[in-house]
């Protein structure tokens, strides 16, 4: 009975690891088609990053030929993986970080070079007595060729320094003030298309039953309520960077951080509006409609605006085009101020009024912030200098419509007769006798 127990318990081990054996190729494919994906999906969101990938390898294996290459390495030695080191730790996603964190390294490691060979050179002065003790205490400088070291030492990282730096900005570089330029934009027109599309889903006036269905840009504005930290990281990093298409050396970076603050602010009054979509906390709609028009109108417009500067900051152009519909809005919210204060709200329930005059008065607020980003837009626009565009003419129509004075133009001579009845044929009543006149030549 043993030798059979024992004999089942073998044939259970044997096929447990069959099957394991058996289901390998599957897993191991799973496993494959799930990295494979994720790649795909990462290079699909953002291809940056794989782009980034290839420059970490490519400044990598540069460095690497000074510690596997025998010539570099007898001039280095061992401190050549000093310069692996430092690629792995300065090489950052954008030209900004990788500038700013291998000038603090290439600045902490003179530092420290030079604290120690002061404290080398301090401990060579004391004496016979002295330097033990002092070589004691500053136990990393017992090596006597300490000079050599670091010399070694700081060439190799200014090495993987100049490397990064190098890979950087040559291999498809990727600018943090032109991302925090972008991200500005991309905010404006996240809070502009929810006011936009806010009065007809509150007030019920949106008549495209496809555009109810898609409510995605109600949730825009959540990614801007987060946007603090971003900002301020590319904006740190933004000021590392050099001149570099239309973003000159020192530019304004700050002027970018106050249009996001107060974007943000208009979106955390965003947040307290979307909460009133909800249908469970919505005033009845004969209390909404005595607004309707006013609210719809000053949110309209104040979207409108938004999406307006967006475009400015993207293109780099003057925000004309928004001041209309911001005086639109503030022309809205002066109405509306005055309506609130009136007595239509006369035989209604209290309670049914504050959830209107709440709505009504966020969107005050909200009118308030955009005229606010507008200004701050306009204060960029003066300190870039954003150029100036017709809004009326495209650059195109403008070019194709010029006449170009003094030019000589060739065409055929032309010749032009004219004729006019004669007085006889009047008379006669005959219209068709005509008498000719000089020819009128046009060159």
């Amino acid at each position: 009975m043993e030798m059979e127990s024992a004999g089942h318990e073998k044939a259970g081990f044997c096929r447990r690891w069959w099957t394991c054996l058996k289901a390998l190729p599957e897993k191991l494919t799973a496993k494959v088609t799930e990295a494979s994906s994720k790649i795909k999906k990462i290079g699909k969101d953002d291809p940056r990053r794989v782009i980034h990938s290839l420059k970490v390898g490519i400044a990598l294996t540069l460095v690497s030929l000074f510690y596997y290459s025998r010539t570099l390495y007898k001039g280095f030695g061992d401190s050549a993986m000093w310069a692996v080191m430092t690629v792995v730790v300065v090489l950052e996603f954008s030209v900004g970080a990788t500038l700013g964190k291998g000038l603090n390294r290439g600045f902490a490691t003179l530092l420290a070079g030079a604290l120690g060979v002061g404290a080398h050179h301090l401990a060579s002065l004391s004496g016979g007595v002295g330097e033990p003790i002092l070589l004691g205490f500053f136990v990393f400088l017992q090596d006597r060729e300490i000079l050599e070291l670091a010399h070694k030492r700081m060439s190799t990282i200014l090495i993987g320094g100049a490397t990064c730096v190098i890979v950087t900005v040559v291999v498809f570089p990727v600018w943090a003030g032109e991302d925090l330029h972008n991200l500005v934009a991309l905010n404006l027109e996240k809070i502009g298309n929810y006011l936009e599309g806010f009065g007809g889903e509150y007030f019920g006036t949106s008549e495209d039953e496809d555009c109810k269905e898609d409510k995605s840009f109600l949730q825009g504005y959540i990614s801007v309520l987060n946007s603090k930290g971003t900002e301020e990281n590319l904006a740190n990093f933004a000021r590392w960077e050099p001149g570099h298409g239309r973003f000159r050396f020192r530019h304004p970076w700050k002027q970018y951080l106050k249009i996001g603050t107060l974007t943000r602010q208009c979106a955390y009054r965003i947040e307290a509006l979307n909460g009133y979509l909800n249908s469970g906390i919505q005033a009845p709609t004969e209390i909404r409609r005595k607004i309707k028009d006013i609210c719809t109108t000053m949110s309209l417009e104040s979207g409108m605006a938004l999406n307006e500067l967006a475009l400015s900051i993207r293109k780099m152009t003057r925000p004309s085009a928004a001041d209309p519909h911001i005086e639109k809005s503030e022309t809205a919210a002066k109405t509306l101020k005055t309506l609130l204060k009136s007595g239509i709200w006369e035989d209604t329930d209290f309670l049914e009024v504050i959830k209107v005059a709440t709505v009504a008065s966020l969107l005050i607020d909200i009118t308030n912030c955009a005229q606010k980003i507008a200004e701050s837009v306009h204060e960029l626009a003066s300190i870039i200098q954003f150029k100036s565009v017709d809004p009326t003419v495209s650059p195109e129509k403008s070019e194709s419509s010029k006449v170009k004075l003094g030019a000589k133009v060739d065409c055929p001579q032309v010749s032009i007769t004219v004729r006019e009845p004669s007085p006889s044929s009047k008379e006669n009543g005959n219209s068709q006798a005509l008498t000719p006149v000089p020819r009128v030549d046009v060159l």
